[in-house]
């Protein structure tokens, strides 16, 4: 018979919220400050910080929670708005906004994807347009989410450190290109023509 699992106690969960306060901020000023940096800000030690995360990625993902639930959220949102491959296309789009401006989805998702850890319901997100697009006939059928959030993760890249929108536009049409089957409806032009009615 298995024990039933124990809930946190008050003190850890506090420690817990602590350490999650201290980051954001400290990520929000330096996106390189260390762990230890952080613990010392949350009024913690390295054991307690380890113990609620142990590595850097999944405190990124704990931080920025909000932000990407909201980009998870947005997928279907976007495929009763428009044609899968355009729905694809703007999903990107806001992905790589955020990016460009370091924001935390993006900073959290670079740093999971990095360590070969991406972030499961943003996978799920992702696999639901692109299976949406396998349905349509928009997108080739061999198109697997985590290579392709790997792919995308390029958008958000900066040139020597500053941002480069137009690349990054650039860059999003030569993977929508890489994705279309060639059957498909979807123009991945930006124009909006993709909007279902």
């Amino acid at each position: 018979m298995r024990t039933p699992r124990r809930a946190p106690r008050s003190d850890a969960l506090e420690n817990r919220a602590r350490i999650i306060e201290a980051a954001h901020a400290a990520f929000a000023g330096d996106p390189s400050v260390t762990l230890q940096a952080i613990a010392k800000a949350a009024g913690v030690g390295q054991g307690t910080m380890y113990r609620h995360f142990p590595d850097r990625e999944s405190l990124l993902l704990a931080v920025y929670r909000d932000e990407l639930e909201a980009l998870v959220a947005t997928a279907p949102r976007l495929l009763r708005e428009y044609e899968p491959l355009e729905a694809l296309r703007r999903w990107f789009e806001r992905f790589a906004a955020d990016g460009r401006v370091e924001g935390g989805a993006a900073l959290a998702v670079r740093a999971a994807t990095r360590a070969g850890r991406p972030h499961p319901p943003l996978l799920a997100a992702l696999d639901l347009l692109l299976r949406a697009g396998k349905e349509a006939g928009q997108v080739r059928p061999d198109a697997e989410a985590e290579e392709i959030l790997l792919l995308g993760s390029c958008l958000w890249m900066t040139d020597g450190g500053v941002p480069c929108p137009e690349r990054g536009t650039r860059m999003l049409t030569v993977i929508i290109d890489g994705l279309r089957t060639g059957t498909g409806t979807g123009t991945g032009t930006g124009t909006g023509t993709g909007t279902r009615r």
